[in-house]
């Protein structure tokens, strides 16, 4: 299957609908050549399958989150360019999803492939996303991967402590109980130090 084919066939069948997402995952997921259509489908933004593509490749992140590994600069390349709001979401998930497995004391081969570089355009592009107008669970999955990325990043806690103190008061519930919760971690890791 081609990048077109691949593209019209999502786009067509896939909905908002989890299980229509898990299929179509679990499609790509047992054939490893769509993933790098699917990868860049979901970046090209002028394809009206980019949306719900990009649903699929949220689905794939979380069973094959490796796979992403040898394309990490065309991914941290790109994650910066993404507008629409559909995109950013499962976008700024996978890069939490990064940024916990590469914190993870078990798991050390992420850190072969997530270079310095990739890691400065992931905290570049999420305090894009914190101080822009993005929805609360794109704020919500930035938060985490940038108090994660902090913890070998020196100014990012402090910046993250800046953005949070000032925009948990006038935000949502869920923004608020989240922004919250990421500021007593803060604390605590700053206690440990």
């Amino acid at each position: 299957m081609n990048k077109e084919e691949l593209a019209n066939l999502i786009n067509s069948k896939v909905t908002s609908y989890r299980e229509y997402r898990i299929k179509y995952a679990d499609m790509v997921i047992n054939d490893k050549s769509l993933f790098i259509p699917l990868l860049e489908l979901t970046f090209d933004e002028t394809n009206e399958a980019s949306v719900k593509v990009s649903w699929v490749l949220d689905f794939v992140s979380r069973e094959k989150l490796e796979w992403f590994y040898p394309h990490l600069d065309f991914f941290t390349d790109n994650i910066s360019k993404v507008k629409h709001d559909s995109i950013v979401r499962p976008v700024s998930r996978i890069c939490e999803l990064l940024a916990k497995r590469y914190t993870s004391k078990y798991e050390i081969t992420i850190q072969n492939f997530l270079m310095p570089n990739h890691i400065d355009k992931i905290i570049e592009t999420g305090f894009d996303w914190m101080i822009s107008d993005q929805k609360v669970a794109v704020k919500a999955y930035t938060m985490e991967t940038l108090f994660l990325f902090g913890k070998n990043v020196d100014w990012v806690h402090k910046e993250l402590k800046l953005i949070l103190a000032q925009e948990t008061s006038g935000g949502s519930p869920a923004y608020k109980a989240r922004g919250k919760k990421i500021l007593k971690w803060i604390e605590k890791y700053e206690k440990r130090r």
